[in-house]
């Protein structure tokens, strides 16, 4: 059923997306709700124009005195890492979260769904990946909390769709975090982080040589990856180039002798040495290291390494003191 909003609803919510306090923030939700009619066509939006109040009054709450609640923006970290899912109006970043991991947004087919980052893990293979859905990255307002957001994330995905050409909003977008002294290019000035880009929605891209054409121009800025989660094309992919983007790798260790345990992987930054994996297990064992057993993909297996060995996706190892 459409929700069939009237106009002072849209006003209300446009003196919220320009509200810089929270205090005038909770007064236009309140408006709003007071404005929208009630039948089954708004109970969703509803619900989630009383979720956003209730976490707003928090926020407003935790900046009276300690003992408070953290801000509804702080998203603690969990798992390997946490990637900040970030894009346009309507690319479809909440359908991708509810796709890849067990979370549950509220996805409706209007602009400026998400309000409020919402986490969810996404599992790949042995470890966990932390995806952060958040609010559009739209020029009119950006929500003062939001680049704090970014910066705490490990990694970005940027999210795009058809049919807004998508090199012309990769573009804006850089405007928008070079805004924010963010970006996802080396830049002098700038804080970076590591970042790929989805092709989402592909669905609606009936043509396949558009879609090819759009992939080549985007991989000369960014890895890129199409996918779609209405038809779950290219998640597979995607849920290992999420891990990947964190720039890590995972190891696993065995005792002479015996098995490795491939269900508890150590996770490591790429260029670890062997060294610096004992010191991580145990300082004894850092201490009187003496050599190391490789099985992987670029040793024979077995073979005898030194402390300054640097580990691969995958590497067994076996330590010797």
């Amino acid at each position: 059923m459409p929700a069939n909003l009237p106009p002072a609803y849209f006003e209300a919510e446009k003196r919220y997306r320009e509200a810089r306090s929270v205090s005038d923030k909770i007064r236009c939700l309140e408006e709003m709700l007071a404005i929208m009619p009630k039948h089954k066509g708004t109970d969703k939006l509803r619900a989630d124009l009383r979720r956003r109040l209730s976490q707003l009054r928090d926020l407003g709450s935790a900046r009276h005195g300690p003992g408070r609640r953290a801000p509804v923006y702080l998203i603690p970290r969990e798992g390997v890492g946490q990637v900040a899912l970030i894009g346009p109006p309507n690319t479809g970043k909440s359908s991708l979260l509810a796709a890849l991991t067990k979370a549950q947004p509220l996805i409706a087919p209007y602009p400026y769904t998400t309000r409020t980052p919402l986490a969810g893990m996404m599992r790949f293979e042995n470890v966990q990946v932390q995806l952060v859905d958040t609010p559009p990255l739209g020029e009119d307002f950006l929500e003062p909390w939001f680049p704090d957001l970014l910066r705490r994330a490990d990694a970005w995905a940027i999210v795009l769709a058809p049919p807004a050409d998508p090199l012309a909003e990769l573009d804006r977008l850089a405007g928008i975090l070079a805004g924010c002294q963010l970006s996802f290019t080396p830049t002098p000035g700038l804080t970076r982080r590591p970042a790929l880009l989805i092709l989402n929605q592909t669905d609606l891209l009936p043509d396949p040589e558009e879609e090819a054409l759009y992939l080549e121009i985007l991989r000369e800025r960014l890895p890129t990856y199409p996918a779609s989660a209405e038809t779950r094309r290219g998640l597979p992919e995607l849920k290992a180039a999420l891990f990947g983007v964190l720039g890590l790798i995972r190891v696993y260790t065995r005792p002479p002798g015996k098995a490795a345990n491939y269900n508890a992987p150590f996770v490591v930054p790429e260029g670890t040495t062997i060294l610096e994996l004992a010191e991580r297990i145990h300082h004894d064992l850092a201490r009187n290291f003496k050599f190391a057993r490789v099985w992987g993909r670029e040793t024979f297996p077995g073979q005898r390494v030194q402390r300054d060995y640097r580990l691969k996706e995958g590497d067994v190892v076996e330590i010797h003191t």
